[in-house]
């Protein structure tokens, strides 16, 4: 037993002496040219390794140094650059006949850099097509390259991503799988990788087979997962929009070619629609299917189903993309939204109530268009609030000479039966036109006005009040219009009525023949003080 153990000891110690021997009787190098030059061709763009070593332990060749030269309409610089490269070989061939047949390639540590133009067109879109054409048979088909590899892997890598217009984008620490690969044929992959500024992304699907003109055209079809994207601090929102917020995407992405199909679930966390806005403290969910036409650059969104808690409301349109701009073009449908659902929102979209207050109960119906860049967007549409209660905010006494003429009671809230108005937003302000407010206690005000990005209020209303106190005597059982001006900022409203023209000389002399009641005395300080200079 003592002998067979020494044997095998012997041997194993032969083979491990073999093994260490091997790159002194094997100069790698000497496969470097063939490589590159295969490489080369199978890419369409000119390869170069670095110093080549071989290896039986680590079972094939390794180089130091990898680089893919870019497409020089985009860059001179390199499109690929990697540490370290290691390509799997058969190792019976490589040291008997010295004949390389590549079964794997790991790829460590590379940096990419990926390009679009104002186009469209993608950097690594021409990868392999010059093979194709050398290889273009009599009748002007073109055939793939023929390379075959079982297990290609690329770890802890980094891709810039940059696109017109928009700031760039980073993956880190990308891991890569990809197993059966081959140029003519569907092949298995799996993307891992941490996104610059706050996201995780995983995608599993298949590829394939490449498309030989164009590589950016290449087939695909795969589950995409991401998690937390940051929109503000990774560049995939440009800033001048004001959006931001986490997002998470659980959905599918099919693609033919020119053609994308996307769908899935959105969920967004701490959103802010608007430049001056506040994070939601409400998690909003987007069920949704688009397509996406990659030569016009064209987006078309089938349907999106929007979630604010129980609020549901339905989004719809197109999205393009015009040189480095991107142009909307969409509506939103919520024909009865709850309002203590919507409240939370309302940071969000840069709405500010009176200080104080807050909106209790009923429903909002919203019919709204938006278009234009994503930076100078435009909104028209209608918006209708019904049965709602401003808690915290009394209109009557913000209304206070008025409430005196009318006999209005104060009350600490405000009760509507019915807010409307038609809504022209775009990044000079706000303007609401049409105003139709019934409040039960106080009447019905009419009118129209703006509210600018700083908040402040700028409206001419009309009120017509149901008659009461002093104003009983002029209009007894009747009502009264009053307009008003309201200013000040959406956080502190002023009401400033204009009742002079109303009251005027006419009342004075309804009121004289009462001039020795209380009822009088009270009419006329109230009529003094309208007559006085400003």
């Amino acid at each position: 037993m003592k002998r067979v153990v020494l044997i095998v000891v012997a041997c194993v110690a032969v083979l491990l002496l073999g093994a260490l021997a091997v790159p002194f009787f094997i100069d790698a190098n000497q496969f470097r040219p063939r490589l590159e030059a295969e490489l080369s061709k199978a890419l369409g763009r000119e390869v170069k390794l670095g110093d080549l070593k071989a290896s039986l332990l680590a079972g094939g060749v390794s180089a130091a140094d990898l680089t893919i030269a870019d497409d020089p309409a985009f860059n001179r610089g390199p499109f690929f650059r990697a540490k370290a490269l290691n390509i799997q070989v058969e190792l019976q061939p490589l040291i008997f006949s010295r004949k390389l047949i590549v079964t794997g390639i790991e790829i460590d540590s590379p940096e990419i850099e990926l390009m679009q133009s104002n186009a469209g067109v993608w950097n690594f879109a021409s990868l392999g097509n010059h093979a194709a054409a050398k290889e273009s048979g009599p009748g002007g088909g073109s055939a793939p390259p023929e390379l075959t590899v079982k297990l290609l892997k690329i770890t802890n890598g980094r891709v810039s991503l940059k696109t017109p217009g928009d700031p760039p984008k980073t993956l880190e620490k990308l891991n890569v799988e990809v197993r059966d690969f081959s140029a003519g044929a569907a092949f298995p992959i799996t993307i891992a990788a941490s996104i610059r500024g706050g996201g995780e992304l995983n995608l599993t699907g298949k590829a394939g087979p490449i498309n030989a003109q164009d590589a950016s055209g290449t087939p695909f079809d795969a589950a995409v997962k991401l998690s937390q994207l940051d929109l503000g601090k990774t560049g995939f929102v440009r800033p001048s929009t004001g959006v931001d917020g986490l997002v998470s995407i659980d959905g599918t992405v099919a693609s033919t070619g020119n053609s994308l199909a996307v769908k899935g679930a959105i969920q967004a966390q701490r959103l802010k629609l608007a430049k001056n806005g506040k994070p939601a403290a409400k998690a909003v969910g987007f069920d949704f299917a688009l397509s996406h036409d990659a030569k016009k650059r064209a987006t078309s969104l089938q349907r999106g189903d929007v979630r604010i808690g129980n609020a549901k409301a339905q989004l719809s349109g197109t999205f393009r993309a015009e040189g480095s701009s991107n142009i909307v073009n969409v509506k939103l449908a919520a024909p009865a939204m709850a309002i203590e659902e919507l409240t939370a929102m309302l940071p969000a979209l840069d709405i500010v109530l009176p200080r104080g207050s807050s909106l209790q109960g009923g429903t909002a119906a919203v019919n709204l268009t938006v278009e234009g860049p994503t930076d100078k967007l435009v909104s028209n549409g209608s918006l209708t609030i019904q049965k709602t209660r401003l808690a915290g905010f009394d209109l009557g006494s913000r209304m206070n000479t008025v409430a005196k003429l009318t006999g209005i009671k104060v009350s600490p809230d405000t009760d509507f039966d019915n807010l409307s108005g038609n809504v022209h937003a775009d990044p000079a302000g706000v303007r609401i036109d049409a105003i139709s407010v019934i409040a039960p206690a106080i009447g019905d005000l009419s009118g129209a006005g703006t509210i600018s990005p700083a908040n402040a209020l700028d409206f001419k209303m009309s009120a017509k009040l149901r008659t009461g106190g002093v104003l009983s005597i002029v209009n007894p059982g009747g009502q009264t219009t009053v307009p008003f001006s309201i200013q000040g900022t959406a956080a502190e409203p002023k009401f400033v009525p204009d009742v002079k023209g109303i009251v005027g000389n006419m009342a004075a002399e309804k009121i004289k023949p009462l001039t020795n009641t209380d009822v009088g005395k009270a009419a006329t300080g109230i009529i003094d003080l309208f007559k006085r200079k400003k």
